[in-house]
């Protein structure tokens, strides 16, 4: 950098006032005492379909790192907390895949839950176990949905016990391109589902079907979802705050 450029740099720093060192913005005591229950070296893991895998790589598959995080609810709150709990040395991973239902889940719960070892494992399911059935040779029904389920979650606390548990409530939003009114009934039950098996295993629950019918008071569905199932970077965030908002009230 050349000696002009570094006077001109330097008078601006002075001229508005802000010190040329030192001036990054500090996490606060109350910040990182939000999230209690998190503990140093915790490894955290998100999963999922499409919505939790968010086009993220699938080759590397490396924790912390922002292609292999994807581009949506899972790479924001992953930012979240790393930038407010530094000090913390967390591992957070995204195992997310496309198109999931809960029996390919399981298929690959193994390599992709068990052996990480998680301290926390956050899931989201539900939409394709209901959707597939309607445009796809799927045979499934919500009592599939329940019983695989319950065993997913049976096999991941007889493995690891200390394991904590979010599940997240798969969402649906009428009146989008690929979710009209036919289905607030019939999925509502996989909705129902969830959350009973939320308390079932005491798992921290995230409303992720209450957060967009609220935030419709704001802007329309096309604004946060537009098909209805794949949240747009506005929805990301929608979701991402209320799953970091979940760890903050525990």
């Amino acid at each position: 950098m050349s000696i002009n450029r570094r006077n001109f740099l330097k008078k601006s720093t002075i001229a508005v006032g802000l010190p040329l060192v030192g001036c990054a913005p500090q996490v606060s005591n109350t910040e990182t005492a939000l999230y209690s229950k998190i503990d140093q070296g915790d490894t955290i893991l998100f999963q999922g379909d499409s919505i939790t895998d968010s086009s993220r790589e699938k080759e590397k598959e490396l924790p912390n790192n922002p292609n292999s995080m994807g581009k949506g609810y899972a790479f924001l709150a992953a930012s979240k907390l790393l930038k407010t709990l530094p000090k913390e040395d967390l591992t957070i991973y995204n195992r997310g895949i496309s198109g999931n239902k809960v029996n390919q889940l399981s298929d690959r719960w193994d390599k992709d839950a068990l052996e990480l070892k998680p301290d926390w494992i956050s899931i989201l399911i539900g939409v394709n176990d209901y959707w597939h059935m309607l445009h796809s040779d799927y045979d499934g029904t919500i009592e599939i949905y329940e019983n695989d389920y319950r065993k997913l979650l049976q096999r991941t606390k007889k493995a690891l016990p200390d394991v904590k548990l979010i599940i997240c409530q798969p969402f649906a939003i009428p009146g989008t391109s690929a979710v009209d009114e036919s289905w607030v009934e019939p999925f509502g039950k996989y909705q129902a589902v969830a959350k009973k098996l939320a308390a079932e295993f005491n798992a921290f629950w995230v409303p992720f079907q209450e957060v967009f019918d609220k935030a419709m008071s704001d802007a329309p569905a096309s604004y946060w979802i537009p098909d209805g199932v794949h949240p747009s970077i506005s929805g990301s965030q929608l979701m991402a705050d209320a799953w970091v908002k979940t760890l903050e009230s525990i």
